[in-house]
This record gives C-alpha cells, sequence and structure tokens, in this order.
C-alpha cells in the first residue's frame, strides 16, 4: 500500500469510526499514529510523533484563550442575562406579528456576544422563550424552531468558539475573525427575523400568536428605565471584549481574561452565585477546555500524517491539473461540509476538514479570514439539521412539553436552514460582508 493510499483510507476510516461512536480526538490520534507507523515502518516513529505533537501543540501563549472565553461563557449562562436580555427584546418586538419569535433571534444574538456556545443559547432560550410564546398561542413547533435555528448565532457572532478553533488550526488572527464574524452575524440575525414576519404574515396559521397588546401580556408593563438597565450590563460586557480587541487594547487572550473577570462581577452582581454553582462553573469550564485542547492536539498529529502521507500535495497537483478555480474548490468544499454536517458534529468537521483544506487554499493565497467565516457558517448549519443536529437535541432534552417531538424540532428549524445556505451564499459572494471591519 503506497503511502498515498494511507492517507486516502484514513479519511475514509476518521469518518466510519466517528459514526460508529468513537470520540474524535480518539479517532484522529489513533488513525494519525497507525497511519505514520504504515508510512514509515516504524512505530517508535509513530510514538514520538504523538510525544511531539502534545509537548507542542498546546504550548503557546494564544490557547489561553479557551479555558478564558468558556470561563466566560459559563458565567453568563448561570447569570440570568439570558431572561433579561430575552425581556427587552420582547418589550421591543413583542407589539409585531410573530414579534416574539423576532425577540427570540435578536436576544439570541445579544445573548451569543458573551458566550460563543451554541449549546449554552439552545439550553438558555429553551427555558426562557418557549413556554412564553407557546402561551401567548404561538405553535409549538414554530416556538422550538426559532429558538434552534437561532442559537447558531452563538458560533457566528464573537466570541466563538469555532472561530477559534479556526484561528489555532490555521494560525489566522483571532482577532480578526472576531472582527470579521459581527456583520455576517448580523446579517444572519436580520435574515431570520424577516423569515419569521414573511411567516407570519403570509402562513399565520404556521406561526400561530398575537401581538402583545392585550391584557396579561409578559413584560407588558416594562418601563424605559427598567429595559435600559436590564440590557447595560451585557452591553458593557460586550464593548468591554469586542471593543477592546478591535480597538487594539487587548490581544484576544488578554480580553478573555477581562470578559471572564466582567462575566464574574456581572453574575455576583446579580446574587446568581452561589458556591455550588461556581464549583460547577469550574468543573464544567475544566471539562470543556480539557476537549478543546485534547481536539486540537489530535488534530495537529493528524495533519502531520496528512503531510506525511503526501495527500495534501496530490489533492493541490490535482486541482492544479483540472484548471479549477477558486470558487469552484470552495463550492465543492462548502458542499462536503454541509453534507458533513448531517452525521457529525461541528468540531469533529472542523478538526477533520481544515487540515484537508487548508494547504490547498494557501496555494490559491486566500484571505483565511474570510475563508474561516465560510467554514463556520458551512459547519452551523449541521447544528439544525438530522440526523446529527446537536441544538435540536439540546432543546429537546431542556423542554418540559414532552408532547413536543424531536422531528417538530427539526422541521421547525428548516426556514432557518435554508437562511443559513443563503447568507452563505452571499457571503461566498461577497467577501467584504465579513471583512468590512477588518482593517
Amino acid at each position: 500500500m503506497t503511502d498515498l493510499q494511507i492517507g486516502l483510507l484514513s479519511i475514509f476510516a476518521i469518518l466510519f469510526l466517528i459514526y460508529a461512536g468513537m470520540h474524535v480526538a480518539i479517532a484522529l490520534t489513533l488513525l494519525s499514529f497507525l497511519g505514520v507507523w504504515f508510512i514509515r515502518g516504524k512505530w517508535i516513529v509513530a510514538s514520538k510523533l504523538l510525544a511531539l505533537a502534545a509537548a507542542d501543540s498546546i504550548s503557546s501563549y494564544i490557547f489561553g484563550v479557551v479555558p478564558l472565553f468558556v470561563l466566560m461563557g459559563m458565567f453568563i449562562s448561570v447569570s440570568g442575562i439570558g431572561k433579561d436580555t430575552f425581556d427587552v427584546a420582547n418589550r421591543i418586538f413583542g407589539r409585531l406579528k410573530g414579534g416574539l419569535g423576532i425577540a427570540t433571534v435578536a436576544a439570541n444574538a445579544v445573548f451569543a456576544a458573551v458566550t460563543g456556545i451554541s449549546i449554552a443559547s439552545a439550553a438558555v432560550f429553551t427555558k426562557v422563550a418557549v413556554p412564553e410564546m407557546i402561551r401567548l398561542g404561538y405553535k409549538p413547533r414554530f416556538a422550538v424552531g426559532v429558538v434552534t435555528g437561532s442559537s447558531v448565532l452563538g458560533m457566528l457572532i464573537p466570541p466563538s468558539l469555532l472561530l477559534i478553533l479556526f484561528g489555532i488550526l490555521t494560525e489566522t488572527s483571532i482577532g480578526d475573525l472576531f472582527k470579521a464574524g459581527i456583520m455576517p452575524g448580523i446579517v444572519l440575525s436580520i435574515g431570520f427575523s424577516l423569515a419569521i414576519l414573511f411567516m407570519a404574515y403570509r402562513v399565520p396559521n404556521y406561526v400561530g400568536g398575537r401581538p402583545q397588546d392585550r391584557e396579561g401580556a409578559a413584560d407588558d408593563d416594562m418601563s424605559l428605565m427598567l429595559a435600559v438597565a436590564k440590557l447595560t450590563p451585557i452591553v458593557l460586557l460586550v464593548c468591554l471584549v469586542l471593543g477592546g480587541i478591535y480597538a487594539g487594547w487587548f490581544t484576544p487572550t488578554e480580553s478573555g481574561a477581562v470578559g471572564a473577570l466582567g462575566a464574574l462581577l456581572l453574575t455576583l452582581g446579580k446574587r446568581r452565585l452561589t458556591w455550588a454553582k461556581l464549583w460547577q462553573v469550574l468543573i464544567e469550564t475544566g471539562h470543556v477546555t480539557v476537549s478543546i485542547l485534547f481536539l486540537i492536539i489530535s488534530a495537529n498529529i493528524y495533519g502531520r500524517m496528512l503531510a506525511l502521507s503526501g495527500i495534501t500535495s496530490f489533492v493541490g497537483n490535482w486541482i492544479g491539473e483540472s484548471g479549477m478555480g477558486l470558487y469552484a474548490v470552495i463550492s465543492i468544499y462548502l458542499v462536503v461540509v454541509l453534507l458533513m454536517g448531517t452525521i457529525l458534529d461541528s468540531t469533529s468537521i472542523m478538526m477533520i476538514v481544515v487540515p484537508l483544506i487548508y494547504p490547498i487554499m494557501k496555494t490559491f493565497e486566500v484571505n483565511f479570514v474570510w475563508f474561516g467565516l465560510l467554514t463556520v457558517i458551512a459547519i452551523e448549519v449541521g447544528l439544525i439539521t438530522p440526523p446529527l443536529g446537536i441544538a435540536a437535541y439540546v432543546v429537546k432534552s431542556t423542554l418540559d412539553d414532552q408532547k413536543i417531538t424531536l422531528n417538530d424540532v427539526f422541521a421547525g428549524a428548516f426556514p432557518f436552514v435554508l437562511i443559513m445556505i443563503l447568507v452563505l451564499v452571499l457571503v461566498t459572494i461577497f467577501p467584504q460582508i465579513s471583512l468590512v471591519l477588518v482593517r
């Protein structure tokens, strides 16, 4: 068996093992070890590669950004800010047809700016928004669809863990990736809101609900001062973290530290942090951080094995000889990512495809900030598509109403999948949508 065949076989083997239930980091590490062993013919070479990757992969200062932003997101999740944001958005949009759906999108967009984790958004707003929407007459399928669809904003609007991972894997500026994620996030939020308005006016029986101008509407009498008071802390935190990066005051790692401290103070100020919750936050932060760093190490090993097998240079030469241009290659790449999203989780896709495509994209001298946004948007579609849409499973598991099925969640999210694909096409055709804020 040639080196190239070993590399190709490893790709199919990884997809098989992950789909069979093996953790992606273990699958990547195992097959990388076996691949190097078969290519070099000596297991000692493969074992030394593992040791070098473990020692070098995460030794840089930049990797401190991972636990710090995770910690910030965990503090925000227990602070009750999600409900406050939803209450304010509800006051602004509640009187429109489908207004509570738009309020959910707006609250998710703001909440995403301080969490960076779509799953956290899905869990929080399933508890906050779905019961209120159903109480006001919205159809259950629409209610869970809005929450599931808009939860993807958590991985697009910075700070985003997927953008951090892409920056680490491709050595692209995380600060630039954060800036680039703002405008596509806004465009996607507007697209979701317009879709909700369209459905509310064109297919009202699907949406249900009523404008909140009747007696008993939740938070209908919220004063302007109370709304400002509820929204001010989160706005200040967003400005501190993202504004600090944009202004050049902080590196991404330093902004993560500032954000984590600000989130801690905010949670303490709202009196939501007990010793038990603090311990839970620290434990969950540790679990998420270790999982991500383990993935980074395994992806580093896998990338080295692919380079050793010659598959990346082979694919690059094949593309060059075929005469395909940049947009043809990107189109094929995005279709592959969208298809992988139906069977793999977002992190797995990132760790498999990015080390493979990175050398090829370098030959085209592509702007990796723009390419990173394309990758994240395409991967995020997988969060809400069957059969493995993790956000849909989180919504279903968090629901108190067991009459709402998993099929209802996926069906309700389908219109938002279409909007995401449309935005993906727009960002592909018009790169300035993502690059307008990048200097």
